[in-house]
């Protein structure tokens, strides 16, 4: 038989379940908080910010969450529609250089617990770069998953990436990537 080793799983196992910071919606107060990098959020623009996803299906799952908190995609007006879509564009080309991916799967889940998804009330979009052969028996046969990499190493791949894009600022090696409005 063999084993699965990956020791860095475990804070994620011990976690509490509800982080004691977040009083309303995390993807609203996680942009405020301090430390961008502890916090995984990765490349931020005036409408929308990009997130490691902390329970990832792949190295370099992503989620791209609009400021404006809502369920419904159709209250976005035009400017956070383009905001939302450009950092997208810019997401996937941060990927494709930092893990040169064999494709994407990209996707909203709207409608709440219906549609999959964990958070319905503060829309956000998945990114998820794939390999061929990254899928196998482990979340078919055991519901398991095998992340082949730490957190803060994809983070650290992925904020490089970022920061290498036209129009790119970083203000200190803690704060997220900034892109001025599309």
């Amino acid at each position: 038989m063999e084993q699965v080793f990956a020791p860095w799983r475990i804070e994620w196992i011990r976690r509490e379940k509800k982080n004691p910071k977040v009083e309303e919606c995390v993807f609203c107060e996680l942009p405020n908080w301090e430390n961008d990098r502890e916090n995984l959020l990765v490349a931020r623009n005036d409408h929308a910010f990009v997130l490691l996803n902390n329970a990832p299906y792949n190295p370099g799952h992503a989620m791209v969450i609009p400021f404006h908190h809502t369920g419904d995609y159709t209250d976005l007006t035009d400017e956070e529609l383009l905001g939302h879509a450009r950092l997208k564009q810019r997401t996937l080309e941060a990927l494709e250089a930092a893990f040169e991916p064999a494709g994407f799967n990209a996707g909203l889940n709207l409608g709440g617990g219906a549609a999959g998804g964990s958070i319905d009330d503060h829309l956000h979009t998945h990114v998820v770069p794939r390999w061929q052969g990254d899928t196998n028996f482990m979340p078919i046969v055991s519901d398991t998953t095998v992340i082949v990499e730490a957190l803060e190493e994809t983070y650290d791949q992925l904020h490089e990436a970022f920061a290498a894009q036209e129009g790119a600022t970083v203000p200190d090696d803690r704060s997220s990537v900034r892109f001025d409005a599309p």
